[in-house]
């Protein structure tokens, strides 16, 4: 799973014991029910949630809670992530751009609802676009020019862009957010959106969702009532689960067997983020420590035994990393230098002590580096819980000071991870980073590594963008810049090219993994779910406008 803050969540203590009492819908073993028939099913869900669980659904919100992105807001298009598709229409019917990419003239469904009962309108689409957070990438204005069709205007073309715009700004009602004082601090309580789903109840252990009367499509949702429950860490969830009293949820599990076995519970495994160590990079934006050495990151990129961490911390479940932060091979196409495709697998600590003796660095007499009488001693903290991923911290832990560089693992809890990283308040994380919906690095180029996307130390970055590391390179924004500027391949392509060139070599984020994204579903008491042969969505429980989609096809086994 990656983590994020729209994924697995703070994971404090509560005892596995007190979990499988929490007041479960329906929590009879191997698939109990509320009503006595399968169609009165509550869908259980664990999409990350810790306990206590609070009352908050505000998409800007980086603790918003999962049903509030997919299950109760929508965006116009929804973009399979698993595939090189077409967007499918969900608050959109179709859209179309002017010949130079400067114009997105957007026609809407007619007769959509919001959950309120009022009708989803043009004008609310653009006061979306015009809402402070999203008024952005240069837009001049958001026009309703009748009911059921918004102008989009840009400064610069914006082919590029498209599945952030389209696919990723969440629609939102003018009569209720107009009168929100201030989005940042905003909790909305009671969310009116235009997804399946409404919300029904809150509470510290958690919280559930009921279909929406108002929705768009007859008969969908067919599962009537979700429960998001909120629990303490993997294992306890992998209890549930084998237990029978957790339907769905994205999570790691390193014997899957052990889950699956029961006969109720299916999984499917589609690797499709990375995982890094964010590094606080920019000593000019105010981060401190020895990752602000681009060789000191050099170093500990060819330190580490990918290989290794792969088998001992992922049990072999993720795939190979590429530093230019293609997927392969749905990207293959965008790899501009071959030598750069796959980050080295095995450690070359010979490597790491000539990269690091070339800048001025000296081993010392207990076999760590340093410079000026300093060592290189770095911190590097993983979520508390995160199984995976504090194994991981651990191999990496040894495997540096194999190479000479002192690296200690520790571990936090969530809300420390959280305001780390907004903060730039650290020098290692193990975190994750949210891989593209189209089949094309361009999102994470933009949101992950250009300038625009980050902030100084001690302010959060952006809303809706995630430079933790803090890194601004001008060659590397330029890039960013002609890309979204284009929808011709062969100028994007060499505008990766340069672009590329900079990330392999200043590494702000030490490229690990493609993480394992393990779903656990129940597939004796409902259907629909994705599979290997028909993917249709990004498949866990935490994948935003996807887990909305796939609530969507999911019915009771009758």
């Amino acid at each position: 799973m990656i983590r994020n803050a729209k994924r697995r969540a703070a994971l404090i203590a509560v005892a596995g014991a007190a979990i499988l009492g929490l007041g479960l819908s329906g929590c009879a073993t191997g698939g109990g029910n509320d009503s006595g028939d399968s169609e009165g099913r509550t869908l259980r869900v664990w999409a990350g949630s810790q306990t206590p669980i609070e009352a908050n659904f505000n998409p800007f919100s980086p603790s918003v809670l999962h049903a509030a992105l997919g299950p109760i807001y929508e965006p116009l298009f929804f973009y399979n992530k698993t595939a090189d598709d077409a967007p499918e229409p969900m608050l959109g019917e179709s859209f179309e751009y002017n010949e130079d990419g400067t114009v997105i003239t957007v026609t809407l469904k007619d007769g959509v609802k919001w959950n309120d009962g009022e009708d989803f309108t043009a004008e609310d689409a653009a006061f979306t676009f015009n809402y402070e957070p999203n008024h952005r990438d240069g837009l001049i204005s958001a026009e309703a020019t009748d009911d059921t069709t918004v102008v989009l205007t840009y400064e610069t073309p914006q082919f590029t862009n498209e599945f952030q715009i389209l696919g990723t700004t969440w629609m939102l009602p003018e009569h209720i957010w107009s009168e929100v004082d201030d989005y940042t601090t905003f909790t909305d309580e009671e969310p009116v959106g235009t997804g399946p789903y409404v919300v029904d109840k809150v509470t510290d252990a958690s919280y559930t969702v009921v279909a929406n009367d108002e929705f768009r499509d007859e008969g969908v949702p067919a599962i009537k009532k979700v429960q998001y429950i909120g629990i303490d860490a993997n294992q306890s969830a992998q209890d549930l689960l084998t237990a029978g009293e957790l339907d769905w949820t994205g999570m790691f599990v390193p014997n899957p067997d052990s889950v699956t076995s029961n006969g109720v519970i299916s999984m499917l495994n589609t690797p499709q983020d990375p995982t890094v160590l964010y590094t606080c990079s920019n000593a000019e934006l105010g981060c401190t420590g020895p990752q602000t050495d681009v060789a000191v990151r050099q170093a500990l990129n060819v330190a580490i035994d990918r290989g290794t961490i792969k088998e001992k911390a992922f049990v072999g479940l993720t795939g190979d990393i590429s530093p230019t932060f293609a997927l392969l091979p749905r990207d293959q196409k965008w790899v501009a230098d071959p030598t750069a495709e796959v980050s080295p697998q095995s450690p070359d600590a010979a490597a790491a002590g000539e990269i690091l003796e070339a800048a001025g660095y000296t081993k010392g007499g207990d076999g760590f580096y340093g410079k000026d009488g300093a060592p290189i001693e770095l911190s590097l903290i993983s979520v508390d819980g995160w199984t995976d991923y504090n194994d991981a911290a651990k191999l990496i832990s040894e495997q540096a000071a194999e190479a000479g560089i002192k690296v200690n693992a520790s571990t936090v809890q969530w809300q420390e991870f959280s305001d780390a990283r907004q903060t730039g308040q650290y020098q290692l994380i193990m975190g994750g980073v949210i891989g593209t919906s189209v089949a094309d690095p361009f999102q994470i180029y933009k949101d992950w590594f250009a300038g625009e996307s980050t902030s100084e130390v001690g302010q959060e970055v952006p809303a809706g963008r995630w430079n933790f590391s803090r890194y601004d390179n001008a060659i590397v924004n330029e890039a960013v810049a002609a890309a979204a500027a284009t929808d011709d391949e062969a100028v994007k392509q060499e505008a990766y090219a340069t672009l590329q060139t900079e990330i392999v070599r200043d590494l702000p984020y030490i490229p690990l993994v493609i993480n394992a994204t393990q779903t656990f579903f129940n597939t004796k008491d409902f259907t629909g779910w994705p599979t290997e042969d028909d993917l249709y969505a990004f498949p866990p429980a935490w994948g935003s406008v996807a887990a909305g989609y796939v609530l969507q096809h999911l019915e009771p086994v009758k």
